[in-house]
């Protein structure tokens, strides 16, 4: 199928499905100011950025990919159909009719990821016959019970390899002091032989009620924390639940993610605010 199939809904597909090379010509077709054909300024209009807000992406470099990243974290509007509509009653067509080959396939290879990722892997014969199977999404912790309640958690903790030292002073500051709380760090509670994607969707979604980002250069290179970070604020546009909590724990050279700067961050580097680091962060945590 060279393109996506006429019964998918792009009302329900998220803006994340659209790649870089659809992205960088939306920008090419927007991004000049133009006296005759709307331009992003107008498509931002019609996606509700105020006009303070249109004002300061003047000064980003490439405004249109700045204020997709923004409506597409923000918004729980923010799909593929509605911003095919937006070009559309701001008399753009020009820009639909080039780009919707391309978008169409964009969201066609989207899709297939998304049944990829759902689907567990298959087993070898002698491991799939010497234990019986694990009902998926219940026995997925070390805790869990399979016939009982599922184990629950106080935040899930994304991160990367590399800063799992940072998550273990975590652990030190919030499970094993008067704040009791429990987190869930894959590495020490998920149970091996599951697939990760469908059961990192299940602790994000249903047995987590925070999520603590931890940002580092390292975090910004690695696809799961990629894959969860989007997940969880695919989940609570605008962050209305205050579901994400981003953490720096370290100076960064890379620039902080754009998807996510519009969160309040708790920020370890400040030495004026260390003392009260684990104070704020556990509250966040704790609130119901």
């Amino acid at each position: 199928m060279a393109g996506c199939s006429s019964d998918v809904d792009l009302w329900k597909v998220p803006l994340v499905a659209l790649n870089v090379t659809v992205r960088r010509k939306l920008g090419l077709y927007l991004n000049p100011k133009n006296t005759v054909a709307a331009d992003w300024m107008t498509v931002a209009e019609e996606m509700g950025f105020t006009y303070l807000e249109i004002k300061n992406y003047e000064a980003s470099k490439n405004p249109t990919r700045t204020v997709l990243e923004d409506w597409q974290a923000r918004s729980k509007d923010a799909s593929v159909g509605k911003l095919l509509s937006i070009l559309t009653e701001v008399e753009r067509k020009d820009v639909v009719e080039d780009l919707r080959p391309q978008i169409d396939e964009d969201v066609r290879k989207y899709l297939e990821s998304l049944q990829r990722k759902s689907e567990p892997p298959l087993q070898v014969p002698e491991v799939d016959s010497c234990v019986p199977r694990t009902p998926e999404r219940l026995g997925i912790t070390v805790e869990d019970d399979p016939e009982g309640a599922p184990e629950m958690f106080d935040a899930f903790i994304c991160y990367c390899q590399n800063d799992f030292h940072f998550v273990c002073e975590m652990i030190r500051e919030l499970e094993q002091t008067d704040h009791k709380l429990k987190l869930c760090v894959f590495d020490r509670d998920v149970l091996p032989g599951s697939c990760v994607w469908t059961i990192t969707s299940e602790l994000i979604e249903k047995r987590c009620k925070r999520m603590v980002v931890v940002i580092s250069d390292e975090y910004l290179e690695s696809d799961a924390c990629d894959f969860q970070t989007k997940f969880a604020l695919s989940l609570c546009p605008g962050a209305r639940s205050k579901r994400l909590i981003p953490v720096i724990y370290k100076t960064m050279k890379k620039p902080f993610p754009t998807i996510l700067r519009f969160l309040t961050v708790c920020d370890y580097t400040k030495p004026c605010t260390q003392a009260w680091f684990w104070i704020r962060l556990a509250k966040a945590l704790s609130l119901p």
